[in-house]
């Protein structure tokens, strides 16, 4: 089983799917299975396995992963039973982003501009980490991955992210000025490194750091929320963007689907599904979307357009 297992992964990261805990998942099965004496996926002995996750939602995603493999090996060989998927039925539940404000983020600038030691690229680097994390989406790591030669005419080249998808993230005027005012400084740091954000000795920005700092922010600016409700991360800046982007498109159920399909794919989603999660944190957008199919059902008139 193991070596048909190599075979669907080699098959799947052609895709581009990295796989890393599949690959384990999957291994630690035909191991289980092995002992059990069985080289045929069993689902009884797939259910087995599952039950030994300490969670139910480890449980489904075990069981989940080995359905897969099974469809896959099912096409050549109908010995091997198919698992039922939602055995472990988990419903996942994603985190609501929190939505900062023009004047949230105008604030954590100036605060990060304000962070010592004074004349020194430090306090610059943050603050147009975060102006260009809020101007165009994109993911911390992506940021920070971001080479010089990434830097074009048309834009940000981003280069085999979270899905190993390569694409270009085209920048407005004002963020173009400000990266390149940043730029100027960059440049004046010694360094051997090509990233774009680097600590003031030149050495490339790493993310405890950058998320150390950023709670340091938070706390100077006074941002928070109250008890019980998610507190403001950094890849909330991302979240803004999306939601800010959905609200500002033209009113119209077709024309905020068209809108939604170009934004997955700046934002570098594996799948159109990733983005529509954002209707959610923009309740306008439900509200009009919903009068629109209501009057469609009944065959009214539309209320927007």
């Amino acid at each position: 089983m193991i070596h048909d297992i190599k075979l669907y992964l080699a098959l799947r990261r052609t895709t581009g799917f990295v796989l890393s805990n599949d690959e384990c998942l999957l291994l630690s099965y035909a191991r289980f299975a092995a002992e059990s004496g069985e080289s045929f996926i069993r689902a009884s002995t797939a259910i087995k396995w599952a039950s030994k996750a300490v969670s139910v939602a480890q449980r489904d995603t075990r069981i989940k992963t080995v359905c897969r493999f099974a469809r896959y090996i099912r096409l050549e060989d109908k010995r091997h039973e198919l698992p039922p998927s939602r055995y472990f039925f988990c419903y996942k539940t994603r985190r609501l982003p929190f939505i900062y404000s023009n004047t949230e983020i105008t604030n954590l600038i100036k605060t990060a501009l304000a962070l010592g030691p004074p004349d020194t690229l430090y306090p610059h680097t943050f603050a147009n980490l975060i102006a260009l994390l809020s101007a165009t989406g994109l993911r911390v790591s992506e940021a920070l991955k971001l080479h010089l030669s990434d830097i074009t005419a048309d834009g940000l080249l981003i280069h085999h992210t979270k899905f190993r998808k390569t694409r270009l993230v085209p920048l407005h005027d004002t963020a173009v000025l400000g990266l390149e005012r940043y730029l100027v400084r960059r440049r004046s740091v010694s360094s051997s490194n090509n990233e774009v954000f680097v600590t003031e000795v030149g050495q490339p920005l790493r993310y405890s750091s950058v998320y150390c700092t950023f709670k340091k922010l938070l706390k100077r600016t006074k941002l928070s929320t109250p008890a019980g409700v998610p507190q403001p991360r950094l890849h909330d800046l991302r979240h803004r963007f999306a939601v800010n982007s959905l609200l500002e498109c033209s009113n119209g159920r077709k024309l905020v689907s068209q809108h939604m399909l170009a934004l997955s794919t700046y934002l570098g989603h594996a799948n159109v599904y990733s983005t529509f999660w954002y209707l959610e944190a923009a309740p306008e957008l439900l509200r009009n979307i919903a009068i629109d199919c209501e009057s469609f059902l009944f065959k009214g008139e539309k209320s927007w357009s």
